[in-house]
């Protein structure tokens, strides 16, 4: 039973109106988990170490395999990370090369 308080939001997927509530309960249900290469889930402030040797452009320098990376912050992009390393700032690194610790 819907009350006659409620907002309600045009959902454009399915061409109707809906209570908020009810997208706001669907927006939270779809929120997407971001996965390291074996399948760990991340979240903010967690160390990672990497998996393979990396290139990175623009520094002229390699991230070793084993090099851990500490309070990382996800991104809006599910297989992108942002983080800091001591000589690298403004730092992404892609999920797949990344192990949480």
């Amino acid at each position: 039973m819907v009350q006659d308080d409620d907002e309600y939001v045009y959902d454009e997927a399915t061409g109707e109106w809906r209570p908020a509530s009810e997208v706001a309960a669907a927006a939270a249900a779809a929120e997407v988990k971001v996965l390291d290469a074996a399948g760990n889930i991340l979240s903010d402030g967690d160390s990672v170490t990497l998996i393979k040797d990396l290139k990175v452009k623009g520094a002229n320098q390699t991230l070793k395999q084993g090099t851990v990376i500490r309070s990382i912050r996800l991104t809006d992009n599910p297989e992108e990370i942002d983080c800091r390393h001591d000589t690298i700032k403004g730092l992404v690194l892609r999920t797949e090369f990344v192990r949480k610790r």
